[in-house]
């Protein structure tokens, strides 16, 4: 069983910046695909980024390509998600995800095993 617990959500101006952090539980952190996703209300869930065991892959949806960041520290049990020039379209609720056992990136939700409760994102306009 793996625990995430996401954090850094909250309300910011459209423009700006935060940096959400998934701290996963585990001695093999290392050996999970992670991944970073939201959903909005009404709207389903949607991908937003991924990343491979090591950093060295990572994939992105086009909505946030050259806005958002996905990264990973594998010291730290921690994948992060820099996003920048936020548009209020990105307001949703942020969940991280991951897959034990395999290299990635994975793209969709369906490939990953284990969730964390979500942080809310609100960008204003």
């Amino acid at each position: 069983q793996v625990q995430l617990v996401e954090s850094g959500g909250g309300l910011v101006q459209a423009g700006g910046s935060l940096r959400l952090s998934c701290a996963a539980s585990g001695r093999t952190f290392s050996s999970y695909a992670m991944g970073w996703f939201r959903q909005a209300p009404g709207k389903e869930r949607e991908t937003v980024a991924a990343i491979s065991l090591t950093g060295a892959s990572t994939y992105y949806a086009d909505s946030v390509k050259g806005r958002f960041t996905i990264s990973r520290d594998n010291a730290k049990n921690t994948v992060y998600l820099q996003m920048n020039s936020l548009k209020p379209e990105d307001t949703a609720v942020y969940y991280c995800a991951c897959r034990p056992g395999t290299i990635g990136p994975k793209r969709y939700a369906e490939e990953y095993t284990y969730w964390g409760q979500g942080t809310q994102v609100t960008v204003s306009s």
